[in-house]
């Protein structure tokens, strides 16, 4: 929270000629809170971020800012929150992350080769879908290949067993709501949608 000398502060220089009305105060006021709130549990945190291999290839790019709920929601990963903790609107740096804290590491027990009569009709290279691991844990498998009668599918995230770079910027920090809390995820412009 801001300190509140900075906040009176602030509304006694708008004093005299400056100041037009009590709402232009409120407004300095809530706009200085909003550019200084630090990222900690329970904030709704902008960021864009651009994410490249060991050898400098952009392997993903924010077009659109994105927003998670901070606070082990597990809405992004660990090491980014704990950069981020602390941190207010315009932070900036880059994490260097092993693959083990970035997408983890690649389990080849989580690539199999299912006969093609279990899928529906129209099963496609590059397709998803959600299933059981070796491990008895809910996956998103990817279709690697289908060859003759067989599909091979892939459950390890698409950049596990690479190391990153995470390259972010911090563009606003706010209080997530009490639903947002409730529901673990941010709702709204770049959050999560019902």
């Amino acid at each position: 929270t801001e300190p509140a000398h900075l906040v009176g502060l602030t509304c006694c220089h708008l004093g005299g000629h400056h100041r037009r009305d009590n709402v232009d105060c409120q407004k300095i006021t809530a706009n200085l809170h909003k550019h200084t709130m630090k990222i900690e549990k329970n904030s709704a945190v902008t960021l864009r971020f651009k994410v490249t291999d060991k050898l400098g290839k952009v392997v993903e790019e924010s077009q659109e800012p994105m927003v998670y709920l901070h606070g082990g929601y597990g809405n992004t990963l660990p090491k980014i929150e704990e950069a981020l903790d602390g941190q207010v609107s315009g932070f900036k740096t880059t994490l260097d992350l092993l693959a083990a804290d970035a997408f983890g590491d690649r389990d080849e027990g989580l690539v199999q080769t299912i006969p093609k009569t279990q899928f529906p009709a129209g099963v496609k290279v590059g397709g998803q879908l959600e299933g059981h691991g070796d491990d008895g844990r809910t996956h998103v498998f990817t279709v690697m290949k289908i060859k003759g009668d067989t599909v091979l599918l892939d459950g390890n995230h698409p950049l596990a067993g690479k190391d990153l770079k995470f390259s972010l910027a911090v563009m606003d920090v706010r209080a997530a709501s009490e639903e947002e809390i409730a529901h673990g995820h941010v709702h709204g412009e770049h959050g999560h949608q019902h």
